[in-house]
């Protein structure tokens, strides 16, 4: 029989992970008709508060953890650099404190969850970098830590807005359209995706948008779909290959292969002056040599993330609550290429 959590224990009832928590905590913030259907309901269930989540609940640090990505190379590790300033400063602004570690893996990252729990008594964690099959929001949800994660639940059959965890997300689809669109409005009609391998949730994401732009201008996709690991050889790769085709602009999932893509574009295409490629992230790298990019709204969402959080750790109000599933916007940023070396 599977053990009864919070979280199944208010899924069974119809009702938040929060009433639950209230009735145990505080049993004076619910309605006396809701209060007992739950106090019936846990003493059926046998249900019982994990020692982590108790700890959590009874000796707050006021201190959160986030693990520190491995920056792939000098260019896209910026957006997490972005990410966790903006982080810090809106944990300070509630009164909190970051914790940073590192981890090797998922499997690892999770065992540093085991141990910061234990040791550095922390209040809950915030996530980067979700992806289909996430063993650590299962982790974490089994044992009822709060949590909330930039980035959304990827799943082929999971609607995100019924996860049981918060999270945000950027919407990359719109912001790959908008860029193609931008492009055919030039006069192109055979615009290449250079993007990350199939099975990266927000790789195929911006590949959607590209595909869907396409399809609203009824122009084909065939055999300009180039999938390859991020960096700037591989851009330069992917180009070669996407011209070959025909391609006469890309849009790319990171400013790292825009970047490669752009240079080997100028020298193959030279009679076209500025190479049409647009880049993702807005990194300063693209920003510097005047490379097109869709930007994140990576301070909104962190503002959002520490408001979600500091909110489920007070126990506030339910009405009062931020929206536990967000989609943000991104921005495209328009610009003159300047120069860019042969590959």
């Amino acid at each position: 029989m599977a053990k009864t959590t919070l979280v199944s224990l208010a899924d069974s009832l119809g009702v938040s992970r929060q009433t639950v928590s209230n009735v145990i905590n505080a049993p004076h913030r619910v309605k006396p008709e809701t209060r007992l259907r739950v106090q019936n309901a846990i003493m059926e269930s046998g249900y019982r508060p994990s020692a982590a989540a108790r700890q959590l609940r009874t000796r707050r640090s006021m201190n959160l953890g986030i693990r520190m990505m491995p920056v792939v190379d000098g260019i896209n590790g910026s957006i997490l650099d972005r990410f966790l300033h903006a982080l810090t400063e809106a944990a300070q602004q509630e009164g909190y404190r970051l914790t940073l570690f590192c981890a090797d893996s998922d499997a690892d990252e999770i065992r540093q969850y085991e141990d910061l729990l234990k040791v550095a008594d922390l209040d809950g964690f915030v996530l980067t970098g979700t992806h289909y099959g996430d063993d650590r929001t299962a982790w974490l949800l089994e044992n009822e830590v709060p949590f909330a994660a930039f980035g959304r639940p990827w799943s082929s059959v999971e609607d995100p807005f019924e996860s049981r965890h918060p999270w945000v997300d950027v919407d990359g689809g719109a912001g790959t359209e908008q860029a193609t669109r931008v492009l055919i409005d030039q006069g192109h009609t055979a615009v290449g995706f250079l993007g990350w391998p199939e099975g990266s949730g927000a790789g195929d994401d911006r590949r959607t948008g590209w595909s869907r732009a396409m399809a609203s201008a009824g122009l084909p996709t065939a055999n300009l779909d180039i999938r390859a690991d991020d960096g700037v050889p591989a851009g330069a790769q992917g180009a070669e290959r996407l011209v070959g085709k025909g391609a006469t602009a890309v849009v790319c999932a990171s400013d790292s292969l825009a970047l490669g893509a752009a240079a080997k574009m100028r020298q193959l295409l030279p009679s076209h002056g500025s190479p049409a490629v647009i880049g993702f992230d807005d990194t300063p790298v693209a920003a510097a040599v005047g490379l097109s990019s869709v930007a994140q709204p990576t301070e909104d969402a962190a503002r959002h993330l520490i408001s979600v959080l500091a909110h489920q750790l007070a126990e506030g109000d339910e009405e009062t609550a931020p929206e536990r599933h967000l989609i943000l916007p991104p921005s495209l940023i328009q610009r003159t290429p300047y120069s860019f070396s042969s590959m």
